[in-house]
C-alpha cells in the first residue's frame, strides 16, 4: 500500500487541540487509542500486516510524531499543523490526570526509571493513582489483561514502536474506557533520568540531529526509516 494511505489518516491539527481532545475524553470516560506515528511505524506496516490493520483501523487514532511525517504530510497535500511529541502529549496527560484524581497505569522503561516517575507524580498528585510494571519482567499480555482490570483512565506504554502499539491493538478490546497511548522513551524523559534534548534543538524540529550526535549507533535506524520513508513518499507525490 502507498505511503499515502497511511498519511490520510494522520491527525493535522495542532498539538494543543490534541491534547485537549485526550484530555477530554479521559476525564470523560471515552476510551482512546492514540498512535504516535514516526516514519518507523509507517515504515513497518507493509512489512507487516497487523501494523497495517492497526493504522488503518478506526480503532486507532493516529498523531504525527515526527516532523518527517509533517513534511511528507504537507509534500502530499494533506493538512499538517505540526509534531504532535509522545513525550509532550504523556506530560499533558499526566498533569491532568493529577489535578483531576485520576488513574494511571506506567508499563515500560528499567524498573528504576519507571519508578522513579512513579514516585514523582505521587509525590505531586496525592490524589493520582499510580500503578506500574517495568518493560522487562513478566509477560507483557498477562500484564496487560492484569491493567484492563484495574480500569485506569490513563496508560503510557514504553516498549518501543512497533511493540507497544501493537500490545495496546491486541488487547484493546478489553477496555472501555481510558485513553492509551504509546510513548516510547518519554518515561526516562519524564522521571528525570534522561535529559531531552535542549530547547533549540525542540523548537527547530532537530531533536534527531541531537539524538544521532549524542548516539551514533541510531544513525543506522535513521537511515533505514526516515530516509527511506520519504523517498516512497516523492514515489506518490
Amino acid at each position: 500500500m502507498a505511503v499515502n494511505e497511511y498519511l490520510k489518516r494522520v491527525y493535522g491539527g495542532s498539538a494543543q487541540s490534541y491534547f485537549e481532545r485526550a484530555e477530554k475524553a479521559m476525564l470523560s470516560g471515552e476510551r482512546l487509542f492514540t498512535v504516535t506515528a514516526n516514519p518507523e511505524i509507517i515504515m513497518h506496516a507493509d512489512r507487516d500486516p497487523q501494523i497495517k490493520k492497526l493504522l488503518l483501523s478506526k480503532e486507532a487514532e493516529v498523531i504525527p510524531d515526527g516532523i518527517s511525517v509533517v513534511k511528507a504530510m504537507n509534500t502530499l497535500g494533506l493538512k499538517a499543523s505540526e509534531r504532535i511529541t509522545g513525550v509532550d502529549l504523556a506530560a499533558h496527560l499526566l498533569k491532568a490526570a493529577g489535578e483531576n484524581g485520576k488513574s494511571v497505569y506506567l508499563l515500560g522503561a528499567k524498573e528504576e526509571v519507571v519508578s522513579a516517575l512513579a514516585g514523582k507524580l505521587t509525590a505531586e498528585y496525592p490524589e493520582m493513582t499510580v500503578n506500574y510494571h517495568n518493560g522487562y519482567d513478566g509477560d507483557k499480555d498477562a500484564i496487560f489483561h492484569e491493567i484492563a482490570a484495574l480500569e485506569p483512565d490513563l496508560v503510557l506504554v514504553g516498549l518501543g514502536v512497533p511493540a507497544q502499539e501493537l500490545l495496546i491493538y491486541r488487547h484493546l478490546p478489553k477496555f472501555t474506557k481510558g485513553v492509551l497511548v504509546g510513548v516510547g522513551g518519554s518515561f526516562d524523559v519524564l522521571s528525570g533520568s534522561k535529559k531531552r534534548a535542549p530547547r533549540f534543538f525542540v523548537k527547530t524540529n532537530t531533536e534527531w540531529l541531537y539524538r544521532i550526535a549524542k548516539e551514533p549507533q541510531r544513525l543506522g535506524r535513521f537511515w533505514n526509516n526516515n530516509v527511506k520513508f520519504m523517498q516512497e513518499v516523492r514515489k506518490v507525490r
